[in-house]
């Protein structure tokens, strides 16, 4: 590695592997058996797979203790785990293993709301002059004696729900069992910076922070405007405008001290999850002065059409924006919360999509499954589970139940996730028995295989991890070809967005590190269709 690809942080120069707890591996029980859902045992068993692939990081989605109404996302007790996936002693054994292979562990932080079990919101409802009342937010009856405003949850319907014994609403952006924080009390600040203290001292090196643009609402409370674009059939919470209850100002103070807090401790970091154009995202880094988090998500490869020529747009935009403020980019293709890319882009262009997201500059994040080319799995109406489908049955794509579904391990009966004898929490794709890390551990052309040739290239040719980013005209409206070039070295990228063979001439040249159509062509040969190819040139 150079000097400069050295003086990267892991965040900077490694891959984030995101584990959904709950679907990664169901570890057997004193009496050899599972309960059908994933815990922190099944995946410090399965570490060494993920030190197989290239990655850097386990980010692992809400652990903590939980009434499981929203899966985790509903935090009872910040400073314990949930029973489900274990105890703090298996947990101490999870972070013991990953750093003894090398490998950094990461926990999601869901400071924007608790559970309503949480004891803090227990206390808030004893009365309005509890100690623990302004700690979540409430507000008096509309003028009509309604609802105080439009705001629209999440999960459909309105964000505040009537405590009828103190007369007052509280707000909550998601389930009305998910009461939101009140961040302007320094008090819910100092409490939920020593949840942070807490992990980071038992040896969490990162944290995704849950819906951080979130922080604060506007308190003057207006309504907001209604979306123009909005069409019915889609989800409810689109129907205005987030004027007053997303990117307030206060927001970016609320996070600078948040980030003072990590840099208390040493080599720490935080991606905050945050849906905005990049002129609103991007200033979520703040400024050397006054540092915020250190990736602001960008989700825009999801959000924007497959097509070679606004995925250059964007890429080209986007790198530039980011080393005009001096941030780090960062590069997201499917999470828990989005369907998966195989799926969602197609099988043809899927090594064409792993590609992109492994060779731009920035840290990739990869979710579980993916690196096997994991699809969707259609969940019947009597098994789903997600309640921000079950609250919207008339908008089919809210559910976020298909891109849940169980790892998959082997051929064996539940796939190897769980005993044969469970029935796994969600459903198994049908295809299981011949999409499985086993099956394509044994076959070269597999496209687990194709990933790791991937996380070796980044760390054979450190271009492609710290090299300058630049795209190239490659002469056709759907090839999408850029350069990553670093001192003396220089990695070529092709990919062909179109089903139709492209002569690329000179941009072609150059010796074939490797084809997403297993084979290594010769230098200017023409870019196949639907080929990812990249290049030492």
């Amino acid at each position: 590695m150079t000097d400069t690809v050295q003086q990267l942080k892991w965040w900077q120069s490694g891959i984030i592997y995101q584990i959904y707890p709950r679907s990664f591996q169901d570890s057997a029980d004193q009496d050899g058996t599972g309960d059908g859902v994933g815990d922190l045992r099944g995946i410090t068993a399965r570490l060494p797979y993920l030190k197989s692939l290239g990655v850097q990081a386990a980010w692992l989605s809400p652990i903590f203790t939980s009434p499981m109404r929203d899966f985790g996302y509903d935090v009872a007790d910040y400073c314990d785990i949930d029973p489900l996936f274990g105890d703090l002693a298996d947990f101490d054994a999870l972070v013991h293993e990953a750093h003894g292979l090398g490998l950094k562990v990461m926990l999601d932080y869901v400071p924007n709301h608790t559970s309503s079990d949480h004891a803090w919101f227990q206390e808030a409802l004893t009365g309005k002059d509890s100690e623990k009342r302004d700690w979540y937010v409430w507000r008096d009856p509309g003028p009509d004696g309604g609802l105080p405003n439009n705001w629209k949850s999440f999960f459909g319907g309105p964000a505040w729900t009537l405590d009828e014994a103190s007369g007052q609403y509280y707000l909550h952006q998601f389930l009305p069992t998910q009461p939101d924080l009140n961040w302007r009390n320094p008090d819910v600040r100092a409490a939920m910076f020593e949840v942070l203290r807490f992990w980071m001292r038992r040896g969490v090196d990162g944290f995704r922070v849950d819906v951080i643009w979130l922080l604060a609402e506007d308190d003057r409370y207006l309504d907001e405007p209604a979306n123009p674009e909005w069409t019915p059939g889609d989800i409810e919470h689109n129907s205005v405008s987030h004027t007053y209850t997303q990117d307030q100002p206060e927001t970016h103070q609320y996070i600078r001290e948040m980030r003072t807090v990590l840099d208390e401790f040493d080599d720490r970091m935080m991606v905050g999850e945050i849906y905005l154009p990049v002129d609103q995202l991007l200033p979520y880094a703040g400024t050397p002065d006054t540092p915020m988090v250190h990736l602001p998500f960008n989700f825009h490869l999801i959000l924007r059409p497959w097509q070679a020529t606004a995925v250059r747009e964007f890429a080209d935009s986007y790198d530039a924006a980011c080393r005009k403020i001096g941030t780090w980019p960062n590069w997201v293709l499917g999470n828990h919360d989005q369907r998966r890319f195989k799926s969602r882009l197609g099988a043809a262009q899927y090594r064409v999509a792993q590609t992109l997201l492994l060779t731009l500059r920035g840290t990739p994040t990869v979710y579980y499954g993916d690196e096997i080319g994991m699809q969707d799995v259609d969940i019947p109406r009597d098994r789903m589970v997600d309640p921000a489908g079950l609250q919207q049955p008339d908008s089919p794509a809210a559910s976020r139940d298909p891109e849940r579904t169980p790892m998959q391990w082997d051929a064996s009966p539940n796939a190897g996730f769980s005993a044969a004898d469970t029935t796994p929490w969600l459903p198994l794709a049908d295809d299981f028995a011949t999409v499985n890390v086993q099956a394509q551990e044994a076959d070269p052309h597999s496209d687990l295989n194709f990933f790791r040739a991937l996380t070796r290239l980044r760390q054979q040719h450190p271009a492609l991890v710290g090299g300058d980013y630049t795209s190239l005209d490659s002469g056709h409206e759907d090839v999408f070809a850029f350069r990553r070039t670093l001192d003396s070295q220089s990695v070529t990228v092709l990919l062909n967005f179109g089903a139709g063979e492209r002569d690329l001439g000179d941009v072609a040249l150059g010796q074939a590190l490797l084809s997403s159509l297993d084979d290594l062509p010769e230098s200017g040969a023409k870019l196949r269709p639907n080929e990812a190819r990249i290049l030492l040139s």
